[in-house]
């Protein structure tokens, strides 16, 4: 998959695993990182998908539609990616953070649906719900803040509601917060998930 890594000066803080929106690059999110955590490793992604030749993480039937069999096989494919990436630039696969926006929160998000140790923990900036119906391994040790819009039109209110609820089902801790910027990123956004990243 196509990224970037930049080692950090601290080796005892996770490693940012940044994540795109629709039609990003692994450019995107860089400065984020910076703002959150900037002794941390840094791996930033590219989709491996392209829709109307914009770098998605998986494939969509329509707005909102997941290609679900896409995902899921997209969600292995940058698992092991992750795998790979450890160990070609020696940082710790268990200590990885997530930090995704839109399609790249989805992605993410879907790591932590399907595998226990993907992700030790998420930063899901206007997340969907990827899944439905399946069982989530136990997450009982994982953190994730949710960045949601009250009038997100691409991502209603009430999936990011629903997410939070699979997710401390499963056992992970959600914070939750919300914003009156429809289905932008804002620096707001990008502060209140720093802030909860810090504590």
């Amino acid at each position: 998959m196509k990224h970037i890594f930049n080692k950090g000066n601290d080796q005892s803080r996770p490693t940012l695993l940044l994540l795109h929106g629709t039609g990003g690059t692994e450019q995107d999110l860089l400065q984020l990182a910076e703002i959150i955590d900037k002794d941390a490793n840094v791996l930033s992604v590219r989709g491996n998908v392209l829709e109307n030749s914009m770098p998605r993480f998986f494939r969509r039937l329509a707005e909102g539609v997941f290609d679900e069999e896409d995902l899921i096989f997209r969600t292995k494919e940058l698992n092991e990616f992750l795998d790979e990436a450890a160990e070609k630039y020696d940082f710790d696969r268990k200590h990885i953070t997530a930090v995704g926006y839109s399609n790249g929160a989805n992605i993410a998000a879907s790591l932590m649906f399907h595998y226990k140790d993907a992700l030790q923990g998420a930063m899901l900036h206007h997340p969907m719900v990827p899944r439905r119906g399946i069982d989530l391994p136990d997450l009982s040790d994982k953190n994730v803040f949710i960045g949601a819009g009250t009038n997100d039109p691409i991502c209603p209110a009430q999936e990011s509601e629903e997410l939070k609820t699979l997710l401390e089902n499963a056992g992970a801790k959600v914070e939750l917060n919300w914003e009156n910027h429809g289905h932008q990123l804002t620096m707001t956004e990008v502060q209140a998930a720093a802030a909860w990243y810090k504590n």
